[in-house]
This record gives structure tokens, C-alpha cells and sequence, in this order.
């Protein structure tokens, strides 16, 4: 039986552009002539899956994407839009590949939103067992528009990064992504925990830079990277990708405390 439960279904076209174009670039999923992707959870309609099939076939044409629904009626509805690489099938969890074998790259957006703090790890162990070597699990949120967004990669070792991204035009405050952090993180922004201490020192940042505005928002918010670099956060991001509003770190840097893979 399909491990998990139903969500509530809600998408909509281009909501996980941001994700999606990390993924493409992540060397990982590069090195990989034929990616298998998965996209646990896609929801009601079939939307995101057909636009991560085609954004990662830009860079991959060979990548094959498998829509994974624990709703039969929604696999069902999806399977008009299924064409050669992109395929619906019926699962959870346990994620299941049609032929066997394991996925590249499992793409979980907005499913554990349902879910308890405790029992985010037991998915994430159970999702990372159906990884190939070197294979790569991205569990995160994101808002309805798609302006908003983060996740957190897993392989089979255990978490690796957060990633925050931030659509930086009309952006007020970068904190705003609390409201969108994975489960896993989501309770934890309170005093003490080192991810309030991350988005208070972006925030802080993001202030003291307001008069870069003046050159723009990707100026103001590579400004405000470096000087959280400055202040001893081990950023991951490279350089190109600031314009995109990204911001990565080691999962060392923001682990809940108490957390144990």
C-alpha cells in the first residue's frame, strides 16, 4: 500500500519555478546523462510535473520524470497529460519506480506541510532509501505564486543544505520566508534555535543595506550576502546564482536542536 497521506491537493502552474531551476544546476543532477526524477506529491493537477519535466529536459534531454499521487483519482486525471519520459503512477513514500530501481533526484515540495515535526525524519530516511548513489532528495515549501520558497536537500547520509529563495523585487524584509520553511524548520524560529539567528542576521542585513537599493534589489541582496558571509555564516551560494535571491548553507549551520538523523 502507498505510504502517507493524502494532501490537500493545492497547485498551480509555475508555483515551483525556483526549485525547479535549482535543481537543474545542481551538480549532482548534471552528472547524470539520464536523470530519474521523481515528484512525490504533485498534487491535484499535474501541473508541476510537466513543467520540472521540461525545465530539466532543457539541460538533461534524456531526464525521465515520474509523477508520484497516493490519490488514485488524481493519477487517474493526470494520465492525459503523460507523454514519453513524463509518466503518472500511484504511490507514497515507498516511492515507486515502474521497472524497478531507484530515482536521481526526489522533488517533495509542500507535502510534509501536513505532517508533524517528528515525523519528518522518519519520511525523510524513508524517501532517501530509494535514492541512487549520490542521489538527492529536496523536501520544502513554497507560497501559491511561487515568490517565496525553501527546502532543504537530503541524500543518503543525511540533510545536507537549506536553501532560501526570494523573488527580490518588492521584497521587504527576507525573513518573510519564515512562513514557508520545511517542516522540519518551521516551529524551530524562535530565540535559540540557529535558524531565527540565520533570518534575524539577514534581516539585520538586508536593512543596513537599504541604500544599495539605489542600484537595485540583486545589488542590495549580494551586499547583504557578503556581509553575512563577513559575519561567519558559511553561505554556499555561488556568486551567479545571487541574482536568482538565493541563499544556501551547510544543514549544520540551521539544524534544530536535538535533531539526529
Amino acid at each position: 500500500m502507498p505510504e502517507g497521506r493524502i494532501t490537500r491537493g493545492t497547485t498551480g502552474t509555475n508555483r515551483l519555478r525556483r526549485v525547479d531551476r535549482w535543481i537543474a544546476a545542481e551538480p549532482g543532477f548534471l552528472r547524470r546523462p539520464a536523470p530519474l526524477v521523481v515528484d512525490l506529491g504533485y498534487g491535484a493537477a499535474p501541473w508541476t510535473a510537466a513543467e520540472l519535466f521540461d525545465r530539466l529536459r532543457r539541460v538533461r534531454p534524456a531526464t525521465r520524470v515520474i509523477g508520484v499521487e497516493i490519490a488514485p483519482e488524481r493519477v487517474a486525471a493526470a494520465q492525459p497529460h503523460a507523454r514519453p519520459g513524463l509518466e503518472f503512477v500511484r504511490g507514497g513514500f515507498e516511492v515507486p519506480v515502474p521497472g524497478g530501481g531507484t530515482a536521481d533526484v526526489i522533488r517533495a515540495m509542500n507535502v510534509l506541510r501536513q505532517y508533524g515535526e517528528e515525523e519528518v525524519g522518519d519520511a525523510w530516511r524513508r524517501m532517501a532509501g530509494r535514492l541512487s548513489p549520490g542521489g538527492m532528495l529536496v523536501d520544502g515549501t513554497s507560497n501559491e505564486i511561487g515568490r517565496v520558497a525553501s527546502w532543504v536537500a537530503v541524500t543518503g547520509d543525511g540533510p545536507r543544505s537549506l536553501t532560501l529563495s526570494l523573488r527580490l523585487a518588492g521584497l521587504e524584509h527576507p525573513a518573510v520566508v519564515a512562513e514557508r520553511l520545511p517542516k522540519v524548520l518551521i516551529h524551530r524560529n524562535v530565540a535559540g534555535e540557529r535558524v531565527h539567528d540565520l533570518l534575524s542576521d539577514l534581516d539585520r542585513f538586508w536593512a543596513h543595506t537599504a541604500a544599495y537599493g539605489e542600484f537595485g534589489p540583486v545589488q542590495r541582496w549580494a551586499e547583504t550576502v557578503r556581509r553575512l558571509t563577513e559575519a561567519g555564516w558559511p553561505v554556499l551560494t555561488p556568486r551567479n546564482r545571487l541574482k536568482l535571491g538565493e541563499l544556501t548553507v551547510p544543514w549544520e549551520a540551521v539544524a534544530p536542536l536535538g535533531f539526529a538523523w
